[in-house]
């Protein structure tokens, strides 16, 4: 089996679509659907069986998980930038994480954990996936410590030989339609549009960006998920490395792409940025995809233009789901 932790998420169940079409469907899911509409992310896709995560992990510490593993894909995590309780995000983002890891190896099993760009911090170490400077970075929030904890232990296990790390930039595209707060700028600006006619963006603080001028790596979902599966297929090639487009684009060229796909006119009203989040505020981001263009993977990229239409007009419009 292979098994997909976070799999009813958002790039986790665009991971569980994408084996599908390969003719896949030996999968477990692991998850928890909570009272929310996670659940419509799984309608249409083929897979063996549901787990919820904590019997799952029960099932990996008692060693008693009853089904053969061929791969962990690890995308399951608590993914909010604002999550203030840390003990659970130790447990759930970290411990969790170990306990898969070790399972996985000692089983013979490939594993494939999501990290995230968050671990980053503010770029001013740069954004390149060498591992031997993973000590200077310094992440903003807990949740991308708690993201760079686990990259620390795999480096200090010695385990970056046997095991992939991703780190994911400003992931958008279908089924993240359950996340909230943490949905992408493009689902929120899609819905702005659709009843104010106009988009908000948040104000610059930098003198060094104008209003919307903010620049980050937005990467549409199905290349995040081929990259993601490249790994899968490529059980020699290990390490961390960055997933994302390698091209920086702002603000307003990603708002820009929705009202061209909408084929409306571009509206922008620019906003006060909650003070809380400021001096967390990232103004730049970009994933340098040297190592893994050097690694082998060799497919192009979309750009925002055109991930945004693909997902605007085939997706969102639609109130459409990936799914067989």
């Amino acid at each position: 089996m292979i098994v997909v932790t976070g799999g009813a998420g958002f790039i986790g169940s665009a991971v569980v679509w994408k084996l599908n079409r390969s003719g896949r469907n030996d999968i477990i899911i692991v998850d928890e659907l909570g009272s929310e509409n996670k659940w419509k992310n799984l309608n249409g896709l083929s897979f063996e069986d549901f787990y919820h995560k904590e019997d799952f992990i029960n099932y990996i510490i008692s060693d008693s998980v009853p089904f053969e593993t061929e791969a962990i894909i690890h995308l399951g995590a608590c993914s909010s930038t604002t999550e203030k309780d840390a003990d659970y995000l130790m447990d759930n983002n970290v411990h969790y994480s170990q306990e898969l890891a070790k399972y996985a190896l000692e089983n013979d099993a490939r594993f494939i954990y999501a990290s995230s760009a968050a671990t980053y911090g503010d770029g001013s170490n740069g954004y390149d996936d060498d591992e031997s400077r993973l000590e200077e970075l310094r992440p903003l929030n807990m949740y991308g410590y708690s993201k760079h904890l686990f990259d620390l232990w795999v480096k200090r296990n010695g385990l970056l030989d046997k095991v992939v790390g991703l780190k994911y930039f400003n992931v958008y595209g279908p089924n993240e339609y359950h996340k909230g707060d943490m949905r992408s700028v493009v689902h929120k600006a899609f819905q702005q549009i659709m009843s104010d006619g106009k988009v908000r963006l948040f104000k610059s603080y930098n003198p060094e960006y104008k209003d919307g001028g903010q620049k980050r790596d937005f990467v549409y979902v199905k290349d995040a998920v081929d990259m993601t599966l490249f790994f899968l297929e490529n059980r020699d090639k290990n390490g961390i490395y960055n997933v994302g487009t390698g091209n920086a684009q702002t603000w307003i060229e990603l708002v820009t792409a929705i009202f061209k796909a909408l084929d409306k006119p571009v509206n922008i009203e620019f906003i006060d940025m909650p003070e809380d989040i400021r001096d967390k505020y990232q103004y730049f981001t970009q994933a340098n995809l040297n190592k893994i263009r050097s690694a082998g993977y060799g497919k192009k990229i979309m750009n925002v233009e055109e991930g945004v239409k693909d997902y605007v007009q085939n997706y969102l419009m639609k109130k459409e789901y990936l799914a067989l």
